[in-house]
């Protein structure tokens, strides 16, 4: 039987929605390939009675996982409050204190700020839990890993890029390989789908059998995509062969990729393979997609720039857009998008262009162009391609659906023509 996960959350600004997790659904992930069976991810602050509850709580599955709480601040009580659900005491970790010290002082250097200012923190965030080991750290706050009976316990940084660090270390500890040697690793088969239905993939899914036999299908819609997973047992690849042989023949043409990537680095690594470059003219996402692709890192040598062209002014002077054309087929048309694309091209000098122009409101519309009215044009060597959309929903969902529009656009020119 594959071991239980519990994961939990930490923090006040989780609940409060000023930030959202993003560990939890990184940890599930990563533990349900390696054949753990993820029972809940709990999400809670920084109150003690709370936070304590969902620990005890959590040490009942054979692997708890926390994130969040290490901190030298006084609201951070995750290893106190994981001692006491545990029953053992505490104790200073005086190698750990040694470590922190040494990079506190360099951090106070740096700042120029006094020692004294860190110190109490130094020796808050030394505390572990008795019996617990720690493993590295990155910044100051350390990886814990807590046995406790047949189960083990796992505090993390809270920030996600330490937290991901970290992670890789922690699986390697005995504690963890000894819990990992319980589960039965599954294969994992990935499938993302642009443009297709939930209900069209449960569909063909149903028509396919339905899951079973080895085999657990999740489907998620994330980015305004459609996450389709896989995740097969060892006596599963027949059926699992099966199924995805069905929703390929059903959806195949709304497929974008067997691999777990995002739509801007799928777009960035076929453009380099191509040796091609790109350029983008945004007016209602406002920079959204430049910012989607420069977030990839080393997209600098396929990702020339952007302009965005919020005012028809901008459009003329800047992209070359007629008045005409502006006075004609208004800001937000088909005639208009081919222009930006076509001037931001030229005057980038990059071998393919994409732009935007829409209302994504909550004003602006009419009846003629209703808010969600969205027009993208992609264009480059290969050819010409544009599409019309009339998105539902709120300015943030249009806006974010027209930016995994526009990359997904160019990702059609250059795979389809």
């Amino acid at each position: 039987m594959a071991p239980r996960v519990a994961i939990v959350a930490s923090g006040s600004e989780l609940v409060r929605g000023d930030r959202h997790d993003r560990n939890g659904p990184f940890l599930a992930s990563s533990l349900l390939r390696l054949g753990f069976e993820p029972a809940r991810i709990t999400v809670v602050g920084d109150d003690p009675a709370e936070l304590e509850s969902a620990l005890r709580e959590g040490l009942d599955a054979d692997l708890l996982v926390v994130s969040g709480g290490l901190g030298p601040t006084h609201d951070d009580r995750t290893v106190e409050l994981l001692a006491r659900a545990a029953g053992v005491g505490l104790h200073l970790e005086e190698p750990l204190r040694e470590a922190i010290e040494e990079l506190s002082r360099r951090i106070a250097a740096r700042l120029n700020r006094p020692w004294r200012d860190f110190a109490e923190g130094v020796t808050k965030q030394a505390m572990l839990p008795d019996g617990a080991i720690w493993v590295g750290m990155v910044g100051t706050a350390p990886a814990v890993v807590l046995q406790r009976d047949s189960s083990v316990a796992v505090a993390l940084a809270g920030p996600h890029r330490e937290l991901q660090q970290l992670w890789p270390r922690v699986m390697e500890t005995r504690r963890l390989q000894r819990l990992l040697g319980r589960g039965a690793a599954r294969e994992r088969r990935v499938l993302r789908f642009y443009g297709a239905s939930e209900s069209a993939v449960a569909r063909s899914l149903a028509d396919a059998g339905g899951e079973g036999d080895g085999v657990e299908v999740t489907i998620c819609a994330r980015d305004f995509e459609l996450h389709v997973d896989l995740f097969v047992a060892a006596h599963g690849a027949a059926r699992a062969d099966e199924i995805e042989r069905r929703l390929l023949d059903d959806l195949g043409g709304f497929l974008f990729a067997r691999e777990e990537i995002d739509a801007a680095a799928l777009v960035l690594r076929l453009l380099r393979e191509r040796g091609l470059t790109l350029a983008t003219a945004e007016s209602c996402t406002g920079g959204l997609v430049g910012g989607r692709l420069t977030d990839v890192a080393g997209s600098s040598d396929v990702y020339l720039g952007g302009v965005v062209a919020y005012s028809d002014d901008v459009k003329r002077e800047q992209l070359g857009v007629s008045a005409e054309t502006l006075a004609t087929h208004g800001a937000v048309s088909r005639e208009t998008a081919a222009e930006m694309a076509q001037g931001v091209r030229e005057r980038l000098g990059a071998d393919v262009a994409v732009s935007v122009t829409g209302i994504a409101g909550p004003d602006g519309g009419s009846e003629e162009k209703p808010v969600g009215l969205v027009y993208l044009h992609a264009s480059g060597p290969m050819g010409e391609r544009s599409l019309r959309f009339d998105f539902p929903g709120d300015r943030e969902t249009i806006r974010g659906r027209a930016t995994v529009g526009a990359l997904q656009l160019v990702r059609r020119l250059v795979t389809e023509l």
